[in-house]
């Protein structure tokens, strides 16, 4: 029982803590996690970030990589941490479980290495979510069952606290203790379901350091955007007139036509010469919520310092994918109460992902059980036309089905992910399982192959496993498919994943037993 802006409700919640434990190791460790499940619905975790070289069985995205657990059930999840340091993160993978179980997976440098920047002092997890005052698994329902766009969130959230701003919600306030001169890591996750987060701190600038478990060149900022699925580190210096200040979190919302909360949640950073004092903490300055040039400005500074991985020049698999939203027909009624007696869906290259329920699709693939999914997603739009232009009606409606693409291990692939501007264009924040991937290029409009492939990076681009592909425009990502399995590539916009805005990628064995998949554990959850 968990009591936020004056309402208690029974939450799902992991180890009895909201949000969950914080996990941290350090490069090279295995990690082995033994989840028993005793809430009332099925769950999976998926262990965000991590790059699960042979074994997608602790992946975690139901019917993808496994069976859910069911209720009474227990699962290890067992993995290594291989060459990767910084901030990941934890989260069901299940009917909008997210919404209260998630938690911050921190991977140190080994023993006897450091970080590319002198240590902090003080390390500090952010994890941003979002807050319903109803059961989230009912709220999920009552979208799927209208075929409406569900109830927006009711507060923004700091480590599970909503903040001063909210009623009720003064007393558990997250605070962090500074004296003058403190250097300062904040680890900050975008855990929300469905709304991409301004983050910053009054009066102080921030040196982004990393993102996504990667580290980047540094650079300075005062305000940084992060979408569902992301993580960014900050340093900070405790450098201002001790006093009070708040960190805070807002949205920015790209849509036109999408409605948001337009509310803020907040933290407090506290000089502790200035414990005591009665005046409110001071408010930082934010962007306006639809600030997109903001955006575009913070992720055109981000620069890899990787210097292990090499961008991949010769590309195998050059493929194009168009993403968005759309809309499909039904009975008008009870069950079809969106846009035009619509239900909303979303796609890519106009396939709509449908989850399979009788296994999952690594079970299907490894196992060779026919008839769960086909192999022809299509690796370009069906029809080209004006993809952020006036597009007719009559290109809206996607089909559904449970295609995947087939990868040979160890190829390169590109990918030109392509909003449209079907019902509305939004920043879409696109996440690969079992991957980082370099953004070697981004832009506005549509892409163009003659143009714009000339203005790729190639030298220093951002190393990540979650891109927002930029409203009414496009990215492109390259990386090896040196992973084998069944991979998920989707929107981290849960409610966009529920329409189906995703797809899978089947990446096919190598030679011998380095380069293939590990046999499935023995308590690997059945359907």
């Amino acid at each position: 029982m968990v009591t936020r802006l004056c309402t208690t409700q029974n939450i799902t919640t992991v180890n009895g803590q909201f949000p969950g434990p914080t996990i941290t190791a350090c490069n090279g460790d295995k990690l082995v996690i033994r989840v028993t499940n005793r809430a009332a619905y099925n769950v999976t975790l998926h262990w965000h970030g991590v790059r699960q070289m042979r074994t997608p069985w602790a992946d975690g995205p139901e019917y993808v990589t496994q069976c859910p657990i069911m209720p009474g059930g227990t699962y290890t999840y067992r993995f290594t941490i291989e060459k990767q340091e910084g901030t990941m993160w934890w989260h069901a993978h299940s009917k909008w479980l997210r919404a209260t179980v998630y938690g911050a997976l921190i991977i140190l440098p080994k023993p006897g290495s450091s970080y590319p920047f002198r240590k902090p002092k003080i390390d500090v997890p952010l994890v941003l979510g979002e807050w319903w005052n109803t059961n989230i698994v009912d709220e999920l329902m009552q979208a799927m069952l209208t075929g409406t766009a569900p109830n927006i969130s009711d507060a923004y959230t700091i480590n599970g606290q909503p903040g001063d701003l909210y009623d009720c919600s003064s007393q558990g306030t997250m605070k962090i203790a500074v004296r003058s001169g403190d250097k300062v890591l904040l680890r900050v996750i975008n855990a929300a379901l469905n709304q991409e987060l301004f983050f910053t701190v009054a009066n102080h600038t921030m040196t982004v350091v990393g993102a996504d478990a990667a580290y980047n060149k540094p650079f300075t900022t005062s305000v940084i955007m992060v979408g569902p699925g992301q993580t960014t580190n900050v340093l900070l210096m405790a450098d201002q007139p001790p006093a009070r200040y708040y960190m805070a979190a807002r949205a920015y919302s790209s849509s036109q036509n999408v409605p948001f909360g337009n509310t803020t949640t907040t933290a407090i950073l506290e000089y502790k010469t200035a414990r005591g004092q009665t005046s409110s903490p001071v408010l930082p300055q934010f962007p306006p919520f639809n600030d997109t040039a903001t955006v575009t400005q913070f992720t055109s500074q981000l620069k890899s310092i990787q210097s292990l991985d090499k961008v991949p020049t010769n590309v195998d698999e050059n493929l194009f994918f168009i993403i968005g939203l759309g809309s499909v027909n039904c009975t008008p009624g009870p069950t079809c109460q969106g846009p035009n007696n619509t239900r909303f869906a979303a796609s890519m290259n106009n396939v709509s992902f449908v989850l399979p329920s009788e296994t999952s699709l690594q079970q299907a693939s490894y196992q060779n059980i026919s008839g769960i999914f086909t192999t022809d997603f299509p690796p370009s739009p069906p029809l080209e036309f004006n993809y952020t232009g006036n597009v007719s009606q009559e290109l809206w409606q996607p089909t559904p089905g449970t295609k995947l693409y087939k990868l040979k291990f160890g190829s390169v692939v590109q990918i030109v992910l392509q909003d449209t501007t079907i019902l509305s264009a939004e920043n879409h924040p696109i996440h690969l399982h079992g991957y980082h991937f370099f953004v070697v290029g981004q832009g506005f409009g549509n892409f163009n192959p003659e143009t714009d492939t000339a203005k790729f990076n190639l030298i220093d681009p951002p190393v990540r496993d979650t891109m927002g592909v930029p409203v009414g425009g496009w990215a492109v990502i390259r990386f090896v498919a040196n992973n084998p399995g069944v991979w998920l590539f989707h929107c981290h916009i849960d409610t966009h994943f529920s329409w189906g805005l995703a797809m899978s990628f089947l990446v096919e064995n190598g030679k011998g037993n380095s380069q293939s998949i590990e046999p499935p554990p023995a308590d690997l959850p059945q359907c």
